[in-house]
Formats: C-alpha cells, sequence, structure tokens
C-alpha cells in the first residue's frame, strides 16, 4: 500500500531551521506531484507548497514564501521542506501529500497523506 513518511521534525530555536523529509512507497513517485501542508493546535490545516512529477515547477503558499523551499530526489522517492528563518508561529504538524497534479494540492486534496512530523519552534 502506498506510505508517505515524514521526518526531520524536532524542537528548534526560532531564528533557526529545519529540514524535513518525507520517504513515498507503494507508488510510482516520479508521476506523482507531491505537497506540504501543516496544522497548529486549533486551526485550520494549511497549504505551505507544492512541487511539480519532475521537480521543474514549485507554488509557495504565503506563510512560506522567502523562506521554506520544496524540493525533490526521485531516486530516492523523496520529498523535502528546508524551513529557514522559523518564528514560533510555525509550530505545527508538517504533513506531505501526494496528487497526480499540483492544482489538486492547492485544492487542499490529495489521494494520500502522511502521519505528520511535529515542528515547534521556540522564542
Amino acid at each position: 500500500q502506498v506510505q508517505l513518511v515524514e521526518s526531520g521534525g524536532g524542537l528548534v530555536q526560532a531564528g533557526g531551521s529545519l529540514r524535513l523529509s518525507c520517504a513515498a512507497s507503494g507508488l510510482t513517485f516520479s508521476a506523482f506531484a507531491m505537497g506540504w501542508f501543516r496544522q497548529a493546535p486549533g486551526k485550520e490545516r494549511e497549504f505551505i507548497g507544492t512541487i511539480s512529477w519532475s521537480g521543474s515547477s514549485t507554488y509557495y503558499g504565503d506563510s512560506a514564501k522567502g523562506r521554506f523551499t520544496i524540493s525533490r530526489d526521485n531516486a530516492k522517492n523523496t520529498v523535502y521542506l528546508q524551513m529557514n528563518s522559523l518564528k514560533p508561529e510555525d509550530t505545527a504538524v508538517y504533513y506531505c501529500a501526494a496528487a497526480q497534479a499540483m492544482a489538486v494540492l492547492r485544492r487542499y486534496q490529495s489521494d494520500y497523506w502522511g502521519q505528520g512530523t511535529q515542528v515547534t519552534v521556540s522564542s
């Protein structure tokens, strides 16, 4: 079955950086657009960004622009989220997702979701 497994979360001080990974299995990874979302306690899930199947195109939500970068390695079936200049308001559970197209992810829809990884940013 399809599995998306996030890793790399943890506790970091404000201003620091983290790189999250999402390892995919059970699907033809290079055929899927991938996306990252997050959800803070008491808040709705928020779109961070998405990357095309080839990695040639990316699209970011407002909260991610200029600080977060999505990349992928199709040889490793892995998508990454590099987060810089982290703020306490970035504290959330971060999820990766896979879909047939970037536009699907931008609509908060997905064929598959990971279980999430916690990121906590201390002030």
